[in-house]
C-alpha cells in the first residue's frame, strides 16, 4: 500500500490525517475544535494554575503558610485552610466565564504553537532576547 505525503506524516505523529497541515505541518492554526486530552487535561491545568495564582491568592498563601508551621503535622493543622483552599478553587472551576477565558488562552497558545512550531516558553524567551536587543 502506497501513502501520501499527509498520510505519511500522520501515521508518524498519530495525527488523524485532518491534523496534519498548517504553515509547519503542525495543524491549522485557526482549527478551534478540541481534542479529549485538551478539555480534560490541557485546559484544566491552565484553570488550575491561573485559579492559583490569580484568583485564590489568599487561600494559597494561608495554606503555604501554614503547611511551613506545621511541617509534619500539617495534614491535620491545616484542615481548614485547606478546605478554604479547595472551596475557592472548586468555585473558579465550575464558572463557565472562567472556562471560556481558559480555553481562549489555551487556543492562542496552541495556534501560535502551529504557526511558528515554538513552545510557548521558547517564544517567550526569544521576545525577551529581542526586547533587550532593541533597549541597547
Amino acid at each position: 500500500m502506497v501513502l501520501t505525503h499527509s498520510e505519511q506524516d500522520a501515521e508518524a505523529t498519530n495525527f488523524p490525517v485532518k491534523s496534519v497541515g498548517g504553515p509547519r505541518g503542525l495543524g491549522d492554526p485557526d482549527d478551534r475544535k478540541l481534542r479529549k486530552v485538551e478539555k480534560e487535561v490541557l485546559i484544566p491545568k491552565i484553570m488550575r494554575d491561573k485559579a492559583k495564582k490569580e484568583k485564590c491568592i489568599e487561600e494559597v498563601a494561608a495554606f503555604e503558610e501554614c503547611c511551613k508551621n506545621a511541617s509534619v503535622f500539617m495534614v491535620v493543622k491545616c484542615r481548614d485552610q485547606n478546605e478554604k483552599l479547595w472551596g475557592c478553587l472548586t468555585k473558579w472551576y465550575k464558572d463557565e466565564k472562567f472556562i471560556g477565558e481558559c480555553t481562549e488562552i489555551y487556543l492562542k497558545e496552541r495556534s501560535d504553537f502551529r504557526r511558528t512550531g515554538l513552545q510557548k516558553k521558547y517564544r517567550d524567551y526569544l521576545k525577551n532576547r529581542d526586547d533587550k536587543h532593541s533597549e541597547e
